[in-house]
């Protein structure tokens, strides 16, 4: 039966306190009625009617406060049951306690007031209408019962119910109220746990930087200090709370002059003798002069190997270059005497001079394929295979993922059995590219074409990547496959460059093979399937 009464509320430490207090107000007015009666001072109208009632209530009261305050403080029941008990013998205490003074006249009914609304706050729900509900009837039935045994005394029933109406008012307010405390409560518990979560989470993002951060007070002792300072400091246990200078002298030489200079830009410095160089950064914490300092640690080893890496990666591109134009005329050479060997008027001198240009072509471009491997990061994995079932497989994925029709993407063969060979993952990763961006600009029907077909002559398999867009302003056709580049606001300008690299790795070629007002066409050179050689 309580557990349907009372609300199912999360007991906190707050809500205890708050019920200790209420039983210390209980304590108080118990006390004040029980020194009143020993002396004999009660004011008029209280006890007049039943003295001896008024006083066997009172010691009562105050018993029953004291025994309410231990098993508060011990928590021997749950809260809400106790809350319900002590409220409900707060109300038939003061019911007697009317009774004994003649009814609501005295004025004693405002004491259950404050029981009704402590009550509902402390548990909440519903809860304070039941006190209400259970104060009314306990001072109509006084009223009634007075009447009837004494039949001189009139029940003021009018008063009794403008009480019970207070009853039901202070009732709903503390129902209000503990619902809006209630919230403000689970609200700041979960403020609280934001922000545990929110320092444990700059405590890990900080401990996992590979920069090196140590924060020190106004008198350099080190308040925080990470994984990664710890480790360029030269040490291998934690530091927090150590003074900065028997840590790493220099470093705390060097802040007191910041500290005193704060025109200082950024250092290299070797904090102690086991520790590794560093290049050391500072930053204010605060405006005071007693606020701290930020220090950032950055290990010059990583940093100059950082700048090494960018250095090839700019050769690596440069070298791509070089080599790219180096290789078209290679390879028309190379083609050029490849048809002329096969001529048949040409003497045996001419076709020991053809051999030495293919061979002396060959070794070249074997020197190209050793710088251009300088700045390749992935190596291709080539395979030779029939590219018509592939690329079939490719559409149909490629429909399926972008949600077109059959009639959107279009593909041939011409011949039907063209080999390529080229990395199969690669070509996915070009091709990917590629029909994004036929798909973005493309406004004719079909959205995309894709012709496979072998070059005459060189034999080499080509793949087009057709689309029905505006094409490409002329100003820009020439740049479009430079890195960083591109016309749009969100796009990295890396597409068609990542695109060209990889059909480089796989000795292939992309190329904006034509670019009209109704339309591009990127073209995508393989390499011959039998003759893995040259570019061109």
């Amino acid at each position: 039966m309580i557990a349907l009464i009372l609300p199912r509320v999360t007991i906190s430490p707050t809500a205890w306190k708050a019920l200790r207090y209420f039983n210390f107000y209980r304590i108080i007015i118990a006390s004040l009625f029980v020194v009143l009666v020993l002396a004999h001072s009660l004011p008029p109208p209280l006890g007049t009617h039943d003295p001896l009632l008024f006083q066997t209530a009172a010691v009562a009261y105050l018993l029953f406060a004291l025994f309410a305050h231990t098993a508060v403080a011990y928590r021997t029941y749950h809260q809400a049951v106790q809350v319900l008990c002590q409220v409900l013998l707060d109300v038939f205490t003061f019911a007697l306690m009317l009774y004994a003074s003649g009814g609501v006249d005295s004025g004693l009914g405002i004491l259950l007031v404050v029981s009704i609304a402590g009550g509902g706050i402390l548990t909440g729900g519903r809860t304070a209408l039941i006190f209400a509900t259970a104060a009314s009837l306990a001072v109509l039935l006084q009223e009634g019962y007075a009447w009837l045994r004494f039949m001189e005394r009139a029940a003021d029933y009018t008063q009794a119910g403008l009480l019970g109406i207070a009853f039901y008012a202070t009732a709903f307010l503390a129902h209000l109220l503990s619902g809006r405390v209630r919230e403000s409560e689970a609200l700041a518990a979960q403020r609280a746990i934001d922000l545990a979560n929110l320092a444990r989470l700059n405590e890990h993002i900080v401990q996992r930087l590979q920069s090196g951060i140590i924060a020190v007070d106004s008198e350099r002792r080190i308040r925080i200090a990470n994984e990664s300072a710890q480790h360029l400091l030269g040490g291998t246990g934690s530091v927090d709370g150590l003074m900065l200078a028997n840590v790493a002298p220099r470093l705390d030489r060097l802040v007191a002059t910041w500290v005193e200079n704060m025109d200082l830009g950024s250092i290299l410095l070797r904090p102690g003798e086991r520790a590794t160089e560093v290049q050391v950064s500072l930053a204010k914490l605060g405006a005071g002069s007693l606020s701290g300092t930020l220090i950032f640690l950055e290990d010059a080893a990583a940093m100059r190997q950082r700048a090494q890496q960018l250095k090839l990666a700019s050769l690596g591109r440069l070298i791509a270059s070089i080599a790219h134009e180096i290789r078209n005329p290679i390879g028309a050479i190379s083609h050029a005497s490849q048809l002329l060997s096969e001529s048949s008027a040409l003497s045996e001198v001419e076709l020991r001079m053809t051999r030495i240009i293919r061979d002396h072509t060959t070794r070249i471009n074997s020197i190209v394929e050793d710088m251009l491997s300088i700045g390749r990061r992935d190596h291709a994995a080539p395979e030779t295979f029939a590219i018509g079932p592939w690329l079939a497989s490719f559409v149909q994925e490629l429909l399926a993922q972008k949600r077109l029709g059959p009639e959107d993407i279009t593909f041939n063969l011409a011949p039907a059995e063209i080999r390529v060979r080229t990395d199969p993952d690669q070509l996915r990763q070009v091709l990917c590219n590629l029909c994004e961006n036929a798909l973005r600009y493309s406004k004719g029907r079909p959205l995309l074409e894709l012709r496979c077909g072998v070059k005459p002559g060189s034999e080499r398999p080509y793949l087009d990547v057709i689309d029905h867009g505006t094409g490409i302003p002329e100003g820009i056709a020439e740049q479009v496959f430079e890195p960083f580049f591109t016309s749009e606001r969100k796009g990295t300008g890396l597409g068609l460059y990542l695109a060209s690299e990889l059909c480089e790795e796989n000795q292939a070629s992309l190329t904006l093979h034509t670019n009209t007002a109704e339309g591009c066409c990127f073209r995508i050179h393989f390499a011959h399937p039998d003759r893995q050689q040259l570019v061109v």
